[in-house]
């Protein structure tokens, strides 16, 4: 088998996202994809499991766009093969040696953290690493040390500038190991390490495999010369200002939604309560319509972009009034309130930066118990 694309994780937005965009342009994508369950996670066993029993599993687009209403369900094809790394590392070092050109990730905020355990030794190919970055190292330096081609590596981990930060805690990594200087210099000119930006609601999982997401969709992915790109696809922007689009998601939409999570949080609120249900309950959406316009849009006017906010917030409304997604306020709520450190101290720092007299009172008093 001679899958191009290797993804590491197996979460239900890699499969509504990448691995739908894969599948819904089979005609311009590289050709098929590798997943890999990086964690002990039972869900993700199940996952693997059932794409090695099927290889098929069902998206369903739910939602509003442009005053149409969609509701479909597509079938996607484009995993052909699931891997667990800690079973099936010798078949993983295999594939990078020779058939990989592109790799994809989504291992969330946990992914790049660094394990002591993860030593020089693991160079040998005999034991999985236990790090994602590490895992990286010692793929890469396979694929060095067999010759391979120049590789792109997209990762999708919601961290700013997330290809130079994977990059530097690969390098670091192996210079700690001691490895040669042509090994470093493969990671530095022959690696291309590049950083995008995911946007799509996945709100819910469909067992034991598959998805539901919002129609809307973007992978914006900052231009780089030499990169290769997984597909083709309407929802993938090439841009030389990924600033532009992080600013947006974060400040608008990740802002909100950790909002919403922030008086959910302090009102007690009900366990299956839903996005689609604070936006129509006037205790939670005034409060979050304040901090939107009060204290964060005059920031992005401050900027000259209000014009453009202003669009997306519009759009953003219409996201989480979405009638058919089930997006709980609890799962936003996990890992609160490194999210709100996040996602409100930069508009903060920008509105001091920019020397705006704006007070931020909402914004502020939710930091103080972060």
């Amino acid at each position: 088998m001679s899958n191009p694309i290797l993804q590491f994780g197996t979460s239900r937005f890699l499969q509504a996202h990448v691995d739908f965009f894969v599948a819904q342009n089979p005609a311009k994508a590289l050709g098929k994809i590798t997943v890999v369950q990086t964690t002990t996670s039972a869900d993700s066993a199940a996952r693997i499991d059932a794409l090695r029993a099927n290889g098929r599993y069902p998206v369903r687009i739910r939602g509003r766009q442009r005053d149409e209403t969609i509701d479909v369900t597509l079938e996607c094809d484009s995993i052909t093969e699931a891997l667990n790394a800690n079973e099936d590392w010798p078949r993983l070092l295999e594939r990078i040696e020779r058939d990989v050109k592109v790799i994809v990730s989504n291992t969330a905020d946990a992914g790049y953290a660094v394990f002591d355990e993860d030593t020089a030794d693991l160079l040998d190919g005999q034991r999985t690493p236990r790090g994602f970055a590490a895992k990286l190292a010692v793929l890469l330096h396979a694929r060095h040390q067999a010759g391979g081609d120049a590789i792109t590596l997209l990762p999708c981990e919601l961290v700013s500038r997330n290809g130079d930060t994977l990059r530097d805690l690969v390098l670091g990594i192996a210079r700690g190991w001691n490895v040669d200087d042509a090994f470093i210099e493969y990671l530095t000119t022959r690696c291309v390490w590049v950083n995008s930006l995911v946007d799509r609601i996945v709100s819910e999982p469909i067992l034991p495999v598959g998805a539901i997401a919002e129609p809307y969709a973007l992978w914006a992915i900052e231009r780089q010369a030499g990169m290769t790109l997984p597909c083709e696809h309407e929802d993938i922007v090439v841009t030389d200002d990924l600033a532009h689009y992080e600013r947006l998601k974060l400040l608008l939409l990740n802002l909100g939604h950790t909002m919403l999570a922030e008086i959910w949080r302090k009102r007690d609120g009900a366990p299956d309560m839903t996005v689609l249900d604070a936006m129509h309950n006037p205790s939670y959406s005034d409060p979050v319509e304040a901090v939107w316009g009060d204290e964060v849009l005059p920031v992005f006017n401050a900027l000259g972009q209000g014009d453009v906010a202003s669009d997306y917030l519009a759009s953003v409304r219409d996201r989480f009034e979405n009638p058919f997604l089930v997006h709980r306020l609890a799962d936003i709520a996990r890992n609160q309130d490194e999210k709100k450190i996040r996602r409100f101290q930069p508009v903060i720092d920008m509105a001091r930066e920019l020397k705006l007299d704006i007070e931020q009172k909402q914004l502020r008093e939710a930091l103080k118990s972060a």
